[in-house]
C-alpha cells in the first residue's frame, strides 16, 4: 500500500457510492476529503491520525478508512460496495465518458454488466435509445471500447521499465554464460511496449532451454513454441514474452535483426540491397562492425525505425543525440498555486538539488477552474513569491510562466497586460477535444500566432492507452511555429510523450526548437524528464535544437528577447 493507491481506492469508493445512490452528503464529504488529500504535499502513509485531522475535510470516517487501508489494503465501506457490484461494472467505470450515473442507467435499464454486453448494446442501437444518451454518446462509447480493446496487453514504456530490467537479470541468472540481448520495442525505446522480446545465443541451447523450463515466472505457450522461438506471458501481468534462440555465431545478426523495425530492415543501404539483405551475409562481428563494413554511420538502436535514418547514415548525417545531462533547466511545472502537490518553494529547492540551473513554473490559468487555475490576483501573488525566492536562491532562477488554456477560438485566457507579465507562456488545449481536424488545427494556429505564446504545450492532448489525441495537421502546425518562432513541447509525462517522436525531425528541419518538459505536478515528476529525452532521441533531437539545453543566462536572454518582440508587435 502506498500514497497513490490509497487515493485510488478512495476515488473508487466515491464512484461506487454514486453508483449505488449512497447519501449525497456522505459522497460530498468523501470528495472534499479526497481533493484535500490530493493537494496535500505529504505522503499519507507517513501521516499520523493527529496529522490527518489537521487536513481540511478529513473527518473520522476518512481517517478510519485510511487506517484500515494501511493495515489491510481495503476498508469496510469499500468491501460492502464491491460485494454488491458486478466485476464487469468496475471495468465499465474505467471507460472514458461514462460516469457512475450513466453506468447505473445502463445497468438498470439494459442489464449491462460487462464491456462485451455494452458493445453489443451499442452495436444494436439500444444505448442511443436511452434518455440522456443518444447517437453521439453511443458512437463515442463504441470508439472508446474499440480503443481500449486495441490496447489490451500493451504497456507504457515507463510502467514496464523496471519489470523488464528485473526480468533481464532473472533470465541471465538462469542461462549462465549464454549471451542475452533485449530486442524489439523495448530495445528501440518505443513509447508503448506490446511484448518483452529477447535473443539468447548459445552453443548449448538444449541446456539453456532446460534451465529456462525450471522457472515459473513465465507461462509458456507450448502449442506455438518452435525450436527457435518460445512465446509466453509473464505471470500476473498481461504482457507477452518472446525469446528467440540462436547459436553463438548467429547472435550478432539476430540481435540486429530483431532489434530493428520492419521498415528499417527494408531500407536500402545502396542501389541493390536492404539492411535485411546485408544482415544475412553475417560478415561482421558486432553492431559497430556491421555499420562500418557497409559504409554507414552508426545508427543508435532507438532510431532504427525506417524514418530515413539509413539515408542519413549513408550521408554521415546522424546527429549527436540529446543526452539527459544536456538539459540545464526544467520548464512547465505546477505548484500548489493550482493543482500541484508541492509548494513553489519545494518545487524550486528540489529542482536546484537535482543540479538544474532554473525552474519554469507554469501553473494552470484561470479557465482551468477544475485544476485551481489562477485568477489574476493569484498570478500577482505568485510573482511576488517568485521574486523573493529568486533573491534568496540566486544564481538559481525561477522563471514566471503560465500554462494558458487555449480557448475554443484559439485565444488565450488572460488579457494582454497580464500575459505581458510572464517570462514565458505555454499555450495548451485542455477542453473541447472533439473538434474535427480543420477546427482543431485552426484553433492551434490562432494560439500560435498570438505574440505572447512562447511554447505550444502537448500539441495533441493525447493520453497513451487512455485516449487518442485530437486530430491536427502536424505539418501546418509546425510550419506556423517556425513562422512565429514558437517552441514546441515534448511533454515528458509517460502518458503523453507529445509531440510524438515521428514529428521531431520535421520540426528541426523547419528550425523549430523543442523543449523537454515534465509537466510535473509534484517533485517526483521531474524524474519523467528522461522519458522526454528518449522520445527526442528517437526523433533525432540534438542539444542545439532543445530550448532547455540553454543555460540559465542563455534562456534568460531568450525570454527577454521574446518579450521585446511582443512589445513591438503590440
Amino acid at each position: 500500500m502506498d500514497h497513490k493507491t490509497i487515493l485510488k481506492k478512495l476515488k473508487l469508493c466515491i464512484q461506487l457510492m454514486e453508483l449505488h445512490n449512497e447519501n449525497p452528503f456522505k459522497i460530498r464529504g468523501y470528495q472534499s476529503a479526497l481533493i484535500s488529500l490530493e493537494r496535500g504535499d505529504q505522503d499519507i502513509m507517513e501521516l499520523s491520525d493527529a496529522e490527518l485531522t489537521q487536513i481540511n475535510s478529513v473527518g473520522k470516517s476518512i481517517i478510519e478508512a485510511i487506517q484500515s487501508l494501511k493495515a489491510t489494503e481495503t476498508f469496510p465501506l469499500l468491501v460492502q460496495l464491491l460485494d454488491k457490484t458486478p466485476t464487469g461494472i468496475l471495468e465499465i467505470l474505467q471507460i472514458k465518458g461514462l460516469g457512475p450515473k450513466k453506468v447505473k442507467t445502463l445497468w438498470e435499464e439494459l442489464g449491462i454488466t460487462s464491456t462485451h454486453e455494452l458493445m453489443e448494446a451499442c452495436q444494436s442501437g439500444k444505448v442511443a435509445q436511452i434518455k440522456g444518451f443518444g447517437q453521439k454518446t453511443q458512437d463515442t462509447i463504441i470508439q472508446n471500447l474499440e480503443f481500449k480493446a486495441s490496447n489490451t496487453g500493451k504497456w507504457l514504456y515507463a510502467d514496464i521499465e523496471d519489470t523488464l530490467t528485473q526480468l533481464v537479470t532473472l533470465i541471465q541468472s538462469f542461462i549462465g554464460d549464454a549471451h542475452l540481448a533485449v530486442v524489439g520495442d523495448f530495445a528501440r525505446k518505443m513509447e508503448i511496449i506490446s511484448a518483452a522480446e529477447f535473443v539468447i545465443g548459445s552453443d548449448q541451447l538444449s541446456e539453456v532451454k532446460a534451465l529456462l523450463k525450471t522457472q515459473s515466472l513465465i507461462e509458456w505457450d507450448w502449442k506455438i513454441a518452435s525450436p527457435t522461438t518460445w512465446t509466453g506471458k509473464l505471470q500476473d501481468l498481461d504482457l507477452d514474452v518472446i525469446i528467440h534462440f540462436c547459436s553463438m555465431g548467429d547472435f550478432s545478426w539476430k540481435k540486429l535483426a530483431f532489434t530493428a523495425s520492419k521498415a528499417h530492415l527494408m531500407s536500402l543501404v545502396d542501389d541493390t540491397e536492404t539492411i535485411s539483405q546485408k544482415l544475412i551475409k553475417k560478415d561482421y562481428d558486432s553492431e559497430e562492425d556491421f555499420f562500418s563494413k557497409n559504409q554507414l554511420q552508426f545508427i543508435p538502436a532507438e532510431m532504427r525505425e525506417g524514418f530515413g535514418e539509413v539515408e542519413q547514415a549513408r550521408e554521415n548525417k546522424i546527429p549527436e543525440l540529446l543526452r539527459d545531462d544536456d538539459l540545464k533547466g526544467i520548464l512547465h511545472n505546477h505548484s500548489t498555486y493550482s493543482d500541484g502537490k508541492h509548494s513553489l518553494r519545494q518545487m524550486a529547492e528540489h529542482c536546484k538539488s537535482l543540479g538544474y540551473e532554473y525552474l519554469g513554473i507554469s501553473d494552470h490559468s484561470r479557465t482551468a477552474f477544475y485544476a485551481g487555475g489562477l485568477e489574476i490576483e493569484k498570478v500577482m501573488k505568485q510573482h511576488v513569491e517568485i521574486e523573493e525566492l529568486n533573491r534568496e536562491m540566486a544564481p538559481f532562477k525561477i522563471f514566471k510562466g503560465i500554462e494558458s488554456d487555449i480557448l475554443s477560438d484559439g485565444s488565450l485566457d488572460y488579457p494582454d497586460d497580464v500575459l505581458a507579465t510572464f517570462d514565458f507562456v505555454v499555450a495548451s488545449v485542455h477542453s473541447i477535444l472533439n473538434m474535427d481536424i480543420k477546427r482543431a488545427t485552426d484553433r492551434l494556429l490562432n494560439a500560435i500566432s498570438n505574440p505572447y505564446t512562447t511554447m505550444l504545450g502537448h500539441p495533441t492532448g493525447r493520453l497513451l492507452l487512455r485516449r487518442e489525441g485530437y486530430p491536427i495537421d502536424h505539418k501546418t502546425i509546425i510550419d506556423a511555429c517556425a513562422l512565429h518562432n514558437v517552441v514546441i513541447e515534448i511533454n515528458a509525462n509517460p502518458w503523453r510523450l507529445d509531440l510524438d517522436w515521428r514529428w521531431v525531425r520535421y520540426a528541426m528541419d523547419q528550425g523549430v526548437k523543442l523543449s523537454i518538459n515534465p509537466d510535473a505536478h509534484e517533485m517526483d515528476g521531474y524524474a519523467d524528464m528522461k522519458y522526454g529525452v528518449l522520445v527526442g532521441r528517437k526523433g533525432g533531437l540534438t542539444k542545439e535544437m532543445t530550448l532547455n539545453a540553454l543555460n540559465g543566462e542563455e534562456i534568460g536572454a531568450y525570454f527577454a528577447e521574446r518579450k521585446k518582440v511582443q512589445s513591438v508587435k503590440y
